[in-house]
């Protein structure tokens, strides 16, 4: 397929540049399958479309304070984030500006409160990475005191509460991204959740390079996907095996599910990439934001729920819905099967 047939018309007025209050007041869009209306919800009304049988899987990983505003002993800022930990004292980066920040060079924080922290730069690596090395004795508080959260570039209003940018359950940190569609849940919904009778679970997808990447390639086919570590506690697995319908939160627990299903292996590296054509074998209901034109996870949307994400998409520009991290989200089925709630399930048995 050609990349430009995942193009749509995204005007700026609908990107949210913050999240809404509370959390669960989001707007959901909920698929009831092609050819049918689609019905207009919030994320507070999800508990009821669900019951005994469901399994509702969440993606636990935390954000770390990766991006960090440094300085050359010049004088020149630099700006690294910090893309994932490898051995040792290593992380993998991005550098800017990168051509002016040769290997050896040695960085530290603008401010000098907080735990002591030197970032030296090291080997070049492709598509503008880099390996550097964190040279602390205490990287989380060196990151809480140094860091910042790594919004996307297309919010450019500044976040007042970083905890907004994490899920109510956020636990496994090491990611540079959220899983924005778990933004939504709270306290409250995940409660109404179980009392339907259904199951919540976790698993871990650590968000990198490979999650927001963009689609260069003419052919989606043609796209590789960078390798981001997931992991799938047995329990999690059993559940859903088990479940009548497993529901995931994100584009990111669709990953690590049908990357375990793919692989035989519940944990690991993975570079899958869904697109039109794949298979999906483990997830039958999916809870994702609106996504950008022409992302890998815009055509994971096709792949999971048929090309009437179209249609969709443009009611929700005409209703006013919010796009991208911070915006609202959409409930779709399989296939384009749409989802059935749970009266309607109780009503066919």
């Amino acid at each position: 397929m050609e990349t430009a047939s995942f193009d749509y018309d995204l005007p700026d007025s609908a990107i949210a540049q913050a999240p809404v209050e509370p959390r669960d007041a989001a707007l959901m869009l909920v698929d009831r399958g092609a050819g049918a209306a689609p019905e207009h919800r919030t994320v507070a009304d999800l508990p009821g479309l669900l019951g005994p049988g469901d399994v509702v899987v969440v993606n636990t990983t935390r954000v770390l304070r990766a991006r960090l505003h440094l300085r050359k002993t010049t004088g020149g800022a630099v700006e690294v984030l910090l893309l994932e930990p490898l051995e040792g004292d290593r992380w993998e980066a991005l550098v800017r500006p990168g051509r002016r920040v040769p290997p050896g060079t040695v960085l530290a924080p603008v401010a000098d409160d907080g735990p002591s922290l030197r970032v030296e730069v090291g080997e070049i690596l492709d598509e503008g990475r880099r390996v550097v090395s964190l040279v602390t004795d205490d990287v989380v508080g060196a990151l809480d005191a140094h860091g910042a959260v790594p919004l996307p570039p297309y919010i450019t209003e500044p976040l007042g509460d970083p905890d907004r940018y994490q899920t109510v359950y956020a636990d496994q940190p090491g990611s540079v991204a959220a899983p924005t569609a778990g933004l939504h849940l709270t306290d409250r919904v995940l409660d109404g959740i179980r009392a339907a009778g259904a199951q919540v679970v976790g698993v871990d997808l650590w968000v990198g390079l490979g999650t927001f990447r963009p689609i260069s390639a003419e052919q989606v086919e043609d796209h590789e996907m960078h390798t981001e570590r997931y992991q799938v506690p047995e329990a999690t697995w059993a559940a859903c095996e088990q479940a009548d319908r497993v529901v995931a939160i994100g584009t990111t627990t669709v990953r690590a599910l049908e990357s375990a299903a793919a692989s035989g292996s519940l944990s690991g590296r993975t570079d899958l990439f869904l697109h039109p054509g794949s298979e999906v074998a483990v997830v039958d209901v999916l809870l994702t934001n609106y996504h950008l034109p022409r992302s890998s996870l815009l055509v994971l949307v096709e792949a999971f729920a048929g090309p009437h994400w179209r249609d969709l998409y443009a009611t929700a520009l005409a209703e006013g819905y919010r796009f991208l991290s911070f915006g609202d989200c959409m409930l779709l089925g399989r296939d384009g099967a749409g989802v059935e709630d749970r009266t309607d399930r109780e009503v066919t048995a």
